[in-house]
């Protein structure tokens, strides 16, 4: 297995600390909104290094957290508090916020089959933790504190920036939202690792009681705390967004390896972000969509899981309504072919060199640092190919547990006769070119949760995915 290293920025050999158990952290939601086509980009990612670390015979435990207090809207400790936020705008308390957005995350990564973590740690539950964290800090002379924040002194830590590759002298920090730098805040590098509820906080109500008075922990305390907590004090992999390699994990770095004096991560692995026609995804643009957006659209959302497949993890990936509709009919098509093998039979002799080969190429994709659409292109060579209707068929269903594209599921749908004679209908009637009264039809065979796609040999009844 290679992957591809953020740390010394070139793919290399990935060997666990103690195989073949490996350790994976990966950075998980803010729940103050509703996931969106972004997430599923960034958590089918996740899920398919874990998919592939397993086919590969690797022991996998996966941490992730749910950030639920703490993550600021400026990375520069600057702008307002994310779950605060999301409390104000929806009316509800940040308790009701954070659940309500946890539920709606679940239900969007359940959509595409995105594989749970097997300890999933929200910030909220492992505040002593944080704390103790600090304190170590402290004792350890990493902090200096001001009247409004405990801070971690990035000066006092000699290899600070070395993941982003840049000096301290020249680091920057990206600020969002209503700027706001506590007068005692030393320089822009130094982050918060505990708030004090006072000043633009005093209201914060979200808080617990420390050595520095009541106040809530710094977003990025938390990651460290829980991976430490769960993995150890090195893990193996650490996953996460292209846009957390500056600040949030430079600073996991910084407060780990100044408590342990080891490793904090052995593999770095960031993945690349998703855009919307060539756009980045925002409210403001209009081109901000979830898992409704989709349904709405008849789009199952498998196939955004299969256009993720068509992408490599470090490129970026652009997000139209075209690329997604086309990915659904490639994916509808791949579903009918594995239906199709699994309906027939054959006497043929099996070709177990051939087999055997393909079997070879995939892994190797797979291993080369999750060279996916490679994988997705041998596929359909082997689909295409000579192979029994049986070794096709156990190839793609063993193909698929990297995939999770849950071919094994794919049974033959039964059409209720009222809906076949429908479509039947709505077919003559298109042929005497009355096509408002076929769009009716076609409408009432929607409202029954059924849809009519037409084409060159005829048409399809397939079930709503909503």
């Amino acid at each position: 297995m290679k992957l591809y290293n953020t740390l010394p920025r070139k793919i290399e050999a990935f060997e666990p600390l103690n195989p073949p158990k490996v350790s994976l952290y990966s950075c998980g939601p803010t729940v103050y909104d509703f996931a969106h086509i972004g997430h599923m980009r960034a958590y089918t990612t996740v899920d398919l290094l874990r998919r592939t670390l397993t086919y590969l015979k690797y022991d996998i435990k996966h941490v992730m957290n749910i950030t639920d207090v703490g993550h600021l809207s400026g990375d520069d400790d600057s702008g307002e508090e994310k779950m605060e936020k999301g409390a104000k705008k929806s009316g509800q308390t940040v308790w009701e916020v954070a659940q309500l957005y946890t539920d709606s995350f679940f239900r969007t990564m359940d959509s595409l089959n995105i594989l749970r973590p097997n300890i999933l740690c929200k910030a909220t539950a492992h505040i002593q933790e944080m704390i103790n964290l600090i304190k170590t800090l402290q004792e350890k002379d990493f902090t200096y504190e001001t009247k409004e924040a405990i801070y971690f002194d990035t000066t006092k830590f000699k290899n600070y920036g070395k993941l982003s590759g840049q000096k301290l002298t020249e680091k920057k920090t990206g600020a969002r939202g209503d700027v706001y730098l506590d007068p005692g805040k030393k320089r822009p590098t130094d982050f918060a690792l505990w708030f004090k509820r006072v000043g633009r906080f005093a209201n914060h109500t979200m808080y617990w009681d420390s050595p520095w008075g009541n106040g809530f922990p710094g977003w990025h305390i938390e990651c460290s705390a829980m991976s430490m907590k769960y993995l150890g004090e090195t893990i193996d992999i650490h996953a996460g967004g292209e846009d957390h390699i500056p600040v949030h994990h430079e600073d996991e770095i910084a407060q780990s390896e100044a408590v342990t004096e080891k490793t904090f991560v052995r593999f770095w692995f960031h993945y690349h972000f998703l855009n919307v026609d060539g756009k980045k995804m925002s409210k403001s643009l209009g081109n901000f969509y979830t898992l409704d957006e989709l349904l709405k659209k008849n789009i199952d959302p498998m196939a955004m899981r299969y256009l993720f497949l068509q992408t490599h993890y470090r490129q970026s990936i652009n997000f139209t309504w075209e690329s997604v509709k086309a990915a659904d009919e490639t994916y509808q098509k791949l579903k009918d072919y594995v239906l199709q093998l699994k309906k027939q039979t054959d006497n043929s002799q099996p070709n177990k060199k051939l087999s055997e080969d393909f079997k070879k190429k995939f892994v190797g994709a797979i291993e080369n640092d999750l060279q996916l659409p490679q994988a997705l292109a041998i596929t359909w060579q082997m689909l295409k190919s000579d192979l029994s209707f049986k070794e096709k068929l156990n190839l793609i269903l063993d193909f698929d547990q990297v995939f999770g594209l849950r071919l094994n599921e794919v049974v033959e749908e039964k059409i209720p006769e009222e809906i076949i004679k429908l479509a039947e209908l709505r077919q003559q009637v298109r042929e005497k070119k009355d096509f408002k009264k076929s769009d009716e039809i076609r409408k009432q065979i929607e409202k029954k949760g059924f849809l009519i796609k037409d084409g060159s040999d005829g048409y399809q009844i397939k079930k709503r995915h909503d």
